[in-house]
């Protein structure tokens, strides 16, 4: 786990040929011979995009010790993206502390779906520092759980299933039943991450202020993984996020998560930070639960 994190600090994502691009082809072409209104019709599409993938990764485990841990750090180095945040939500902070505000809903586009053309600076700071958290989960604390729980297998499966459902897990006409399975399906891999990723924001910054939020706000969001993790890093952050944002042309509202201060470039560079802190936590934990499990504390 702590190699994979350093490769990623030092290599970043792949600029050319990653795994995940090239499976996103490879669902959109299932999705074009599969595709019907039905939620079996979902199920068995991703099962033919996420199984046959992962069965291959299991045989790996077959391998001998050393060619299986290396195999385990090429897998997880490719299913998280640490620096990827930081690559994505710099330029963001850079823009709004330089007041080229279109430069910043620029950098922003690339992170969030909501129309960045309507938000104003504090607007544009908020969106990069959900995003920042949310994928805090996504991108790195989901696939270190599965990883450290099932292997490579677990990591692949996590971040197929992850991907699947951010192409095909909406709520509109379209994949309201077709994309039932892949929304479900990273409902349920994120169920337990997301909890112990809110749990990491919380004992990395403001502990009380972000079980606060947690447990009083998470609640009302309509996502129930995202609620925990936003809620608990805006609290962490004392900053306030959420309210109502635009997509498709019109405002939706969305309830407020976290308290204190309004977001600004600055809120950016501290979301980063608490999700750096946090994976020193987990890998911290994770070391300490390896030794115990090894009989270090029957030593």
């Amino acid at each position: 786990m702590v190699t994979a994190l350093v490769l990623d600090a030092w290599l970043g994502e792949p600029r050319r040929h990653h795994p995940l691009v090239a499976f996103g082809r490879l669902a959109q072409a299932i999705e074009s011979r599969l595709y019907g209104d039905r939620r079996w019709a979902g199920l068995f599409g991703w099962c033919v995009a996420v199984l046959p993938i992962v069965s291959v990764v299991c045989l790996g485990t077959l391998a001998p010790p050393w060619l299986r841990f290396a195999l385990d750090v090429v897998v997880l180095y490719l299913a998280i993206g640490l620096r990827s945040l930081s690559e994505h939500a710099a330029p963001v902070a850079r823009a709004l502390r330089a007041g080229d505000l279109h430069a910043a809903r620029a950098a922003v586009s690339r992170m969030v779906s909501r129309d960045t053309d309507a938000l104003d600076a504090s607007q544009v700071a908020a969106a990069a520092s959900e995003s920042v958290l949310e994928n805090g989960n996504d991108a790195v604390f989901g696939a270190l759980f599965w990883f450290a729980l099932l292997g490579a297998p677990g990591a692949v499966l996590y971040r197929l299933a992850n991907t699947l459902d951010a192409m095909w897990g909406y709520r509109t006409a379209r994949y309201e039943r077709f994309g039932w399975m892949a929304a479900r399906a990273d409902d349920v891999l994120n169920f337990l991450p997301a909890r112990l990723t809110a749990l990491a924001y919380m004992l990395a910054g403001d502990a009380s202020r972000a079980w606060r939020c947690w447990r009083n706000q998470a609640p009302a969001w309509d996502s129930p993984n995202a609620g925990p993790v936003m809620a608990a890093g805006a609290g962490a952050l004392r900053v306030r996020l959420g309210g109502a944002a635009p997509y498709d042309g019109s405002w939706e509202s969305r309830p407020v998560l976290g308290e204190g201060d309004v977001p600004d470039a600055d809120t950016i560079v501290r979301a980063l930070r608490l999700v750096k802190r946090s994976v020193v936590v987990w890998v911290l934990g994770m070391a300490a639960i390896s030794w115990a499990w090894s009989g270090g504390l029957h030593a």
